[in-house]
Protein backbone atom coordinates (compact mmCIF):
# COMPACT_ATOMS: atom_id res chain seq x y z
CA UNK A 1 0.00 0.00 0.00
CA UNK A 2 0.68 3.45 -0.57
CA UNK A 3 2.03 5.03 2.66
CA UNK A 4 1.71 8.65 1.24
CA UNK A 5 -2.41 8.14 0.83
CA UNK A 6 -5.25 7.92 3.38
CA UNK A 7 -6.27 4.61 4.31
CA UNK A 8 -10.41 4.16 3.35
CA UNK A 9 -12.40 1.27 4.47
CA UNK A 10 -15.89 0.17 2.56
CA UNK A 11 -18.10 -1.49 4.46
CA UNK A 12 -20.80 -3.95 3.13
CA UNK A 13 -22.05 -7.02 4.50
CA UNK A 14 -21.63 -9.32 1.26
CA UNK A 15 -20.30 -9.50 -2.26
CA UNK A 16 -23.07 -11.73 -3.13
CA UNK A 17 -25.15 -9.63 -6.02
CA UNK A 18 -27.61 -6.51 -5.61
CA UNK A 19 -27.34 -2.74 -5.73
CA UNK A 20 -25.16 -1.14 -3.24
CA UNK A 21 -22.85 -4.13 -3.77
CA UNK A 22 -22.05 -3.29 -7.05
CA UNK A 23 -21.91 0.67 -6.01
CA UNK A 24 -19.70 -0.23 -3.48
CA UNK A 25 -16.98 -2.23 -5.78
CA UNK A 26 -16.87 0.57 -8.25
CA UNK A 27 -16.48 2.75 -5.35
CA UNK A 28 -13.45 0.95 -4.13
CA UNK A 29 -11.96 1.09 -7.75
CA UNK A 30 -12.27 4.77 -8.25
CA UNK A 31 -10.88 5.43 -5.20
CA UNK A 32 -7.85 3.74 -5.91
CA UNK A 33 -6.21 6.76 -7.08
CA UNK A 34 -6.28 8.29 -4.23
CA UNK A 35 -6.69 6.21 -1.17
CA UNK A 36 -5.30 2.65 0.14
CA UNK A 37 -8.51 0.82 -0.18
CA UNK A 38 -9.72 -1.69 1.70
CA UNK A 39 -13.12 -3.88 1.05
CA UNK A 40 -14.34 -5.10 4.92
CA UNK A 41 -17.41 -7.65 3.97
CA UNK A 42 -18.61 -9.91 6.49
CA UNK A 43 -18.85 -13.37 4.98
CA UNK A 44 -17.24 -14.20 1.36
CA UNK A 45 -20.16 -16.59 0.55
CA UNK A 46 -20.97 -16.62 -2.59
CA UNK A 47 -19.29 -13.78 -4.26
CA UNK A 48 -20.33 -12.63 -7.35
CA UNK A 49 -18.22 -9.91 -8.23
CA UNK A 50 -15.14 -9.29 -9.65
CA UNK A 51 -12.71 -8.11 -7.30
CA UNK A 52 -9.45 -9.12 -8.98
CA UNK A 53 -7.24 -6.12 -7.53
CA UNK A 54 -9.17 -5.30 -4.87
CA UNK A 55 -7.91 -5.36 -1.01
CA UNK A 56 -11.08 -7.49 0.14
CA UNK A 57 -11.15 -8.48 4.31
CA UNK A 58 -13.45 -10.79 5.31
CA UNK A 59 -14.33 -11.26 9.01
CA UNK A 60 -16.38 -14.55 8.45
CA UNK A 61 -18.89 -13.48 10.29
CA UNK A 62 -22.15 -15.48 8.81
CA UNK A 63 -25.78 -14.21 9.87
CA UNK A 64 -27.45 -16.45 11.72
CA UNK A 65 -31.39 -15.84 12.74
CA UNK A 66 -33.28 -15.77 15.87
CA UNK A 67 -32.39 -12.08 17.99
CA UNK A 68 -29.83 -13.58 20.57
CA UNK A 69 -27.93 -14.87 17.83
CA UNK A 70 -28.09 -11.24 15.72
CA UNK A 71 -26.93 -9.28 18.87
CA UNK A 72 -23.99 -11.76 19.00
CA UNK A 73 -23.20 -11.59 15.37
CA UNK A 74 -22.91 -8.13 15.70
CA UNK A 75 -20.97 -7.93 19.06
CA UNK A 76 -18.62 -10.36 17.06
CA UNK A 77 -18.24 -8.20 13.63
CA UNK A 78 -18.11 -5.01 16.04
CA UNK A 79 -15.04 -6.72 17.75
CA UNK A 80 -13.01 -7.71 14.66
CA UNK A 81 -13.64 -4.64 12.66
CA UNK A 82 -12.50 -2.11 15.35
CA UNK A 83 -9.63 -4.72 15.53
CA UNK A 84 -9.14 -3.68 11.81
CA UNK A 85 -9.44 -0.32 11.83
CA UNK A 86 -6.97 -0.12 14.41
CA UNK A 87 -4.42 -2.15 12.87
CA UNK A 88 -4.60 -0.71 9.43
CA UNK A 89 -4.75 3.07 10.72
CA UNK A 90 -7.97 3.67 8.75
CA UNK A 91 -8.74 7.27 7.92
CA UNK A 92 -11.86 7.36 6.64
CA UNK A 93 -14.62 4.45 7.01
CA UNK A 94 -17.80 4.41 5.12
CA UNK A 95 -20.41 1.62 5.43
CA UNK A 96 -23.24 0.17 2.99
CA UNK A 97 -26.25 -0.87 4.36
CA UNK A 98 -27.83 -0.85 7.65
CA UNK A 99 -26.55 -3.93 9.04
CA UNK A 100 -23.24 -2.78 7.84
CA UNK A 101 -24.01 0.97 9.64
CA UNK A 102 -24.34 -0.72 12.61
CA UNK A 103 -20.82 -2.16 12.35
CA UNK A 104 -19.33 0.93 11.05
CA UNK A 105 -20.59 3.49 14.07
CA UNK A 106 -20.38 0.36 16.88
CA UNK A 107 -16.65 0.13 16.20
CA UNK A 108 -15.68 3.44 15.62
CA UNK A 109 -12.32 4.47 17.01
CA UNK A 110 -10.37 7.55 15.59
CA UNK A 111 -11.31 7.19 11.84
CA UNK A 112 -14.19 9.38 10.59
CA UNK A 113 -17.32 7.23 9.78
CA UNK A 114 -19.64 7.78 7.07
CA UNK A 115 -22.85 5.83 6.97
CA UNK A 116 -25.10 4.83 4.16
CA UNK A 117 -28.71 4.93 4.06
CA UNK A 118 -29.51 3.68 0.67
CA UNK A 119 -33.12 2.39 0.36
CA UNK A 120 -36.65 3.00 2.12
CA UNK A 121 -36.22 -0.32 4.03
CA UNK A 122 -33.71 1.73 5.80
CA UNK A 123 -35.72 4.78 7.36
CA UNK A 124 -38.43 2.47 8.76
CA UNK A 125 -36.98 2.13 11.93
CA UNK A 126 -36.48 5.08 13.64
CA UNK A 127 -33.92 3.97 16.24
CA UNK A 128 -31.64 3.03 13.79
CA UNK A 129 -32.07 6.33 12.08
CA UNK A 130 -31.43 7.78 15.12
CA UNK A 131 -28.07 5.76 15.98
CA UNK A 132 -26.55 6.31 12.52
CA UNK A 133 -27.48 10.53 12.28
CA UNK A 134 -25.62 10.48 15.91
CA UNK A 135 -22.73 9.07 15.64
CA UNK A 136 -21.70 9.43 11.67
CA UNK A 137 -19.87 12.54 10.57
CA UNK A 138 -22.26 12.44 7.66
CA UNK A 139 -24.90 10.51 6.10
CA UNK A 140 -25.01 9.78 2.66
CA UNK A 141 -27.81 8.52 0.24
CA UNK A 142 -28.71 7.69 -3.24
CA UNK A 143 -31.56 9.58 -3.22
CA UNK A 144 -32.99 13.16 -3.26
CA UNK A 145 -35.90 11.94 -0.88
CA UNK A 146 -33.81 10.26 1.27
CA UNK A 147 -32.68 13.72 2.40
CA UNK A 148 -35.59 15.08 1.92
CA UNK A 149 -37.06 12.87 4.37
CA UNK A 150 -34.24 12.87 7.00
CA UNK A 151 -34.36 16.41 7.22
CA UNK A 152 -38.26 16.71 7.63
CA UNK A 153 -38.70 13.66 9.97
CA UNK A 154 -35.31 14.01 12.17
CA UNK A 155 -33.98 17.61 11.45
CA UNK A 156 -30.79 15.92 10.61
CA UNK A 157 -28.68 17.93 8.11
CA UNK A 158 -25.73 16.36 7.46
CA UNK A 159 -26.63 14.19 4.39
CA UNK A 160 -25.88 13.93 1.29
CA UNK A 161 -27.33 12.17 -1.71
CA UNK A 162 -24.89 11.22 -4.93
CA UNK A 163 -26.45 9.28 -7.51
CA UNK A 164 -24.98 5.53 -8.12
CA UNK A 165 -22.59 5.66 -11.08
CA UNK A 166 -23.37 3.91 -14.14
CA UNK A 167 -20.82 2.81 -16.65
CA UNK A 168 -22.75 2.93 -20.24
CA UNK A 169 -20.08 1.57 -22.05
CA UNK A 170 -19.59 -1.39 -19.47
CA UNK A 171 -23.05 -2.42 -19.33
CA UNK A 172 -23.94 -2.18 -23.44
CA UNK A 173 -20.67 -4.21 -24.09
CA UNK A 174 -21.99 -6.64 -22.07
CA UNK A 175 -25.28 -6.14 -22.86
CA UNK A 176 -24.05 -7.23 -26.65
CA UNK A 177 -22.95 -10.76 -25.02
CA UNK A 178 -24.57 -12.91 -27.12
CA UNK A 179 -27.13 -15.26 -25.20
CA UNK A 180 -28.05 -19.20 -26.59
CA UNK A 181 -30.43 -19.96 -23.75
CA UNK A 182 -32.81 -16.83 -24.52
CA UNK A 183 -35.91 -18.07 -23.31
CA UNK A 184 -38.14 -16.91 -26.40
CA UNK A 185 -37.42 -16.67 -30.37
CA UNK A 186 -39.34 -15.03 -32.98
CA UNK A 187 -39.09 -11.47 -34.70
CA UNK A 188 -43.22 -11.21 -34.22
CA UNK A 189 -42.60 -10.88 -30.32
CA UNK A 190 -42.70 -8.03 -27.88
CA UNK A 191 -40.58 -8.69 -24.52
CA UNK A 192 -40.86 -7.63 -21.34
CA UNK A 193 -38.12 -8.05 -19.12
CA UNK A 194 -37.06 -6.96 -15.18
CA UNK A 195 -34.03 -8.01 -13.15
CA UNK A 196 -34.14 -8.63 -9.55
CA UNK A 197 -34.34 -11.57 -6.96
CA UNK A 198 -37.56 -13.01 -5.10
CA UNK A 199 -37.96 -10.78 -2.43
CA UNK A 200 -41.24 -9.04 -1.84
CA UNK A 201 -39.74 -5.61 -2.13
CA UNK A 202 -39.08 -6.20 -6.03
CA UNK A 203 -43.21 -6.76 -5.92
CA UNK A 204 -43.07 -9.23 -8.95
CA UNK A 205 -46.02 -10.99 -8.38
CA UNK A 206 -47.84 -7.37 -9.62
CA UNK A 207 -46.03 -7.76 -12.85
CA UNK A 208 -46.84 -11.25 -13.36
CA UNK A 209 -50.90 -10.21 -12.77
CA UNK A 210 -50.39 -7.43 -14.73
CA UNK A 211 -48.82 -9.16 -17.27
CA UNK A 212 -51.60 -11.46 -17.81
CA UNK A 213 -53.90 -8.26 -18.67
CA UNK A 214 -51.19 -7.37 -21.20
CA UNK A 215 -51.18 -11.10 -23.03
CA UNK A 216 -54.73 -10.80 -23.24
CA UNK A 217 -55.06 -8.00 -25.59
CA UNK A 218 -51.37 -8.42 -27.21
CA UNK A 219 -50.89 -12.14 -27.45
CA UNK A 220 -47.66 -11.78 -28.66
CA UNK A 221 -46.19 -10.38 -25.62
CA UNK A 222 -43.71 -12.44 -23.16
CA UNK A 223 -42.41 -11.94 -19.70
CA UNK A 224 -38.26 -13.01 -18.73
CA UNK A 225 -37.86 -12.35 -14.88
CA UNK A 226 -33.87 -12.57 -14.65
CA UNK A 227 -32.78 -12.87 -10.43
CA UNK A 228 -31.95 -15.65 -7.66
CA UNK A 229 -34.60 -17.40 -5.53
CA UNK A 230 -36.93 -20.17 -5.38
CA UNK A 231 -39.84 -19.03 -8.11
CA UNK A 232 -42.16 -22.07 -7.52
CA UNK A 233 -44.72 -19.66 -6.23
CA UNK A 234 -44.41 -17.59 -9.28
CA UNK A 235 -44.89 -20.00 -12.02
CA UNK A 236 -47.73 -21.41 -10.01
CA UNK A 237 -49.49 -17.82 -9.96
CA UNK A 238 -48.44 -17.86 -13.76
CA UNK A 239 -49.99 -21.31 -14.20
CA UNK A 240 -53.00 -20.18 -13.11
CA UNK A 241 -53.36 -17.03 -15.63
CA UNK A 242 -52.48 -19.07 -17.77
CA UNK A 243 -49.26 -17.85 -18.99
CA UNK A 244 -47.15 -20.49 -17.88
CA UNK A 245 -45.67 -20.73 -20.84
CA UNK A 246 -45.41 -17.12 -21.74
CA UNK A 247 -42.95 -16.19 -18.59
CA UNK A 248 -39.51 -17.44 -18.36
CA UNK A 249 -37.87 -17.24 -14.88
CA UNK A 250 -34.11 -17.33 -15.99
CA UNK A 251 -32.56 -17.51 -12.51
CA UNK A 252 -29.49 -15.32 -11.17
CA UNK A 253 -27.51 -14.35 -14.22
CA UNK A 254 -23.72 -13.67 -13.92
CA UNK A 255 -24.41 -11.60 -17.14
CA UNK A 256 -28.10 -10.43 -17.01
CA UNK A 257 -27.80 -7.68 -19.65
CA UNK A 258 -28.37 -9.90 -22.79
CA UNK A 259 -31.64 -10.63 -21.80
CA UNK A 260 -32.88 -6.88 -21.06
CA UNK A 261 -30.69 -5.65 -24.53
CA UNK A 262 -33.34 -8.45 -26.04
CA UNK A 263 -36.26 -7.18 -24.94
CA UNK A 264 -38.78 -4.21 -26.00
CA UNK A 265 -39.76 -2.91 -22.41
CA UNK A 266 -38.27 -3.24 -18.71
CA UNK A 267 -40.61 -3.10 -15.80
CA UNK A 268 -39.71 -2.12 -12.43
CA UNK A 269 -42.65 -3.38 -10.09
CA UNK A 270 -40.72 -2.71 -7.12
CA UNK A 271 -42.61 -1.47 -3.72
CA UNK A 272 -38.63 -0.20 -2.08
CA UNK A 273 -35.87 0.97 -3.55
CA UNK A 274 -32.92 3.15 -3.08
CA UNK A 275 -32.43 4.44 -5.95
CA UNK A 276 -32.93 1.59 -8.62
CA UNK A 277 -29.73 0.51 -10.24
CA UNK A 278 -31.95 -1.82 -12.72
CA UNK A 279 -33.87 0.73 -14.07
CA UNK A 280 -30.47 2.60 -14.63
CA UNK A 281 -28.44 -0.21 -16.31
CA UNK A 282 -31.96 -0.85 -18.77
CA UNK A 283 -31.90 2.88 -19.79
CA UNK A 284 -28.05 2.23 -20.56
CA UNK A 285 -29.21 -0.17 -23.03
CA UNK A 286 -31.92 2.02 -24.37
CA UNK A 287 -35.24 0.01 -22.96
CA UNK A 288 -38.13 2.40 -22.09
CA UNK A 289 -39.10 2.21 -18.65
CA UNK A 290 -42.22 1.41 -16.61
CA UNK A 291 -41.40 1.84 -13.16
CA UNK A 292 -44.00 1.85 -9.76
CA UNK A 293 -43.29 4.88 -7.70
CA UNK A 294 -42.09 3.47 -4.86
CA UNK A 295 -40.42 5.69 -2.15
CA UNK A 296 -37.33 6.60 -3.91
CA UNK A 297 -35.54 6.82 -6.58
CA UNK A 298 -37.79 6.29 -9.96
CA UNK A 299 -39.74 9.41 -9.73
CA UNK A 300 -36.04 11.23 -9.78
CA UNK A 301 -34.72 9.49 -13.01
CA UNK A 302 -37.78 9.23 -14.72
CA UNK A 303 -39.07 13.02 -14.32
CA UNK A 304 -37.72 15.82 -15.58
CA UNK A 305 -36.97 18.57 -12.63
CA UNK A 306 -39.98 20.33 -12.84
CA UNK A 307 -41.99 17.16 -13.33
CA UNK A 308 -40.62 15.91 -10.03
CA UNK A 309 -40.87 19.30 -8.20
CA UNK A 310 -44.66 19.60 -9.03
CA UNK A 311 -44.74 16.06 -7.56
CA UNK A 312 -43.29 16.27 -4.39
CA UNK A 313 -45.14 20.12 -4.41
CA UNK A 314 -48.19 18.26 -4.57
CA UNK A 315 -47.78 15.32 -2.37
CA UNK A 316 -45.08 17.01 -0.02
CA UNK A 317 -44.65 13.42 2.52
CA UNK A 318 -43.46 11.49 -0.39
CA UNK A 319 -46.21 9.32 -1.11
CA UNK A 320 -46.97 7.55 -4.53
CA UNK A 321 -48.35 9.48 -7.30
CA UNK A 322 -52.03 8.38 -7.54
CA UNK A 323 -51.92 8.07 -11.29
CA UNK A 324 -49.78 7.72 -14.16
CA UNK A 325 -47.21 10.14 -15.23
CA UNK A 326 -45.33 10.03 -18.59
CA UNK A 327 -41.79 11.28 -17.75
CA UNK A 328 -39.41 12.73 -19.40
CA UNK A 329 -37.59 9.80 -19.62
CA UNK A 330 -39.69 6.81 -18.77
CA UNK A 331 -43.47 6.14 -17.16
CA UNK A 332 -44.54 6.28 -13.51
CA UNK A 333 -46.95 4.40 -12.41
CA UNK A 334 -48.81 4.47 -8.82
CA UNK A 335 -46.75 2.35 -6.03
CA UNK A 336 -48.99 -1.22 -5.96
CA UNK A 337 -48.05 -2.16 -2.39
CA UNK A 338 -46.03 -4.37 -0.23
CA UNK A 339 -48.73 -7.17 0.42
CA UNK A 340 -48.00 -10.05 -0.89
CA UNK A 341 -50.76 -11.58 -2.82
CA UNK A 342 -50.35 -14.87 -4.94
CA UNK A 343 -54.32 -14.84 -5.13
CA UNK A 344 -54.85 -15.08 -9.43
CA UNK A 345 -58.37 -13.67 -8.91
CA UNK A 346 -57.01 -10.33 -7.06
CA UNK A 347 -55.93 -8.06 -9.95
CA UNK A 348 -55.85 -4.55 -8.40
CA UNK A 349 -56.44 -1.34 -10.09
CA UNK A 350 -52.92 -0.32 -9.23
CA UNK A 351 -51.75 -3.68 -11.95
CA UNK A 352 -54.41 -2.52 -14.39
CA UNK A 353 -52.52 1.05 -14.50
CA UNK A 354 -49.33 -0.66 -15.11
CA UNK A 355 -50.67 -3.63 -17.61
CA UNK A 356 -52.37 -0.61 -19.51
CA UNK A 357 -48.90 1.73 -19.69
CA UNK A 358 -46.74 -1.32 -20.94
CA UNK A 359 -49.45 -2.20 -23.59
CA UNK A 360 -49.34 1.69 -24.87
CA UNK A 361 -45.53 1.32 -25.31
CA UNK A 362 -45.97 -2.63 -27.16
CA UNK A 363 -48.84 -1.05 -29.20
CA UNK A 364 -47.42 2.16 -30.20
CA UNK A 365 -43.87 2.04 -32.04
CA UNK A 366 -43.59 6.24 -31.89
CA UNK A 367 -44.00 5.85 -28.21
CA UNK A 368 -41.33 3.04 -27.96
CA UNK A 369 -38.58 4.47 -29.77
CA UNK A 370 -39.53 7.78 -28.10
CA UNK A 371 -38.69 6.30 -24.84
CA UNK A 372 -35.76 4.53 -25.82
CA UNK A 373 -33.78 7.29 -26.87
CA UNK A 374 -34.49 9.63 -23.51
CA UNK A 375 -33.95 6.67 -21.52
CA UNK A 376 -30.42 6.21 -23.08
CA UNK A 377 -29.75 9.72 -23.02
CA UNK A 378 -30.91 10.09 -19.12
CA UNK A 379 -28.26 7.03 -18.81
CA UNK A 380 -25.42 9.87 -19.43
CA UNK A 381 -26.31 11.34 -16.57
CA UNK A 382 -24.83 8.59 -14.68
CA UNK A 383 -21.66 8.84 -15.52
CA UNK A 384 -18.54 7.32 -13.31
CA UNK A 385 -16.50 10.55 -13.32
CA UNK A 386 -19.55 12.38 -11.79
CA UNK A 387 -19.80 9.64 -8.69
CA UNK A 388 -16.32 9.95 -8.57
CA UNK A 389 -15.92 13.45 -8.36
CA UNK A 390 -18.53 13.97 -5.90
CA UNK A 391 -17.45 10.81 -3.43
CA UNK A 392 -14.31 11.93 -3.49
CA UNK A 393 -15.19 15.57 -2.61
CA UNK A 394 -16.80 14.77 0.13
CA UNK A 395 -13.88 11.84 1.55
CA UNK A 396 -11.63 14.95 1.07
CA UNK A 397 -13.39 16.84 3.45
CA UNK A 398 -12.48 14.02 6.21
CA UNK A 399 -9.38 13.72 5.45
Amino acid sequence: MNNNKKNLMLMVPMLHQGGFERVCIKTARLMQDFYNVYILIFSSKDINFDIEGLNVIDIDVLSKKGVVNKIINVIKRVKKTKKIKKELGIDISYSFGSSANYVNVLSRGKEKVLTGLRCQTDMERSDQIKLFCSRSDQVLSCSKEIVRQLLKDYNYDKSTYIYNPLDTDDICEKGSEPVEDFPFKGEDLKVISTMGRNDYIKGIWHLVKAFSLVHEKCPNARLVIAGAGNWSSYKELANELNIENEVAFTGMKKNPFPYVAASDVYVCSSNHEGFPNAVLEAMALKKPVVSADCKTGPREILLSSEQYEDLISRIPNGDSTKEAIEGEYGILVPDMGEEVDMNPENITDGEKILADKILSLLTDDNKLSHYSEKAGERALFYTPDKYKDSIHEIFKRYE
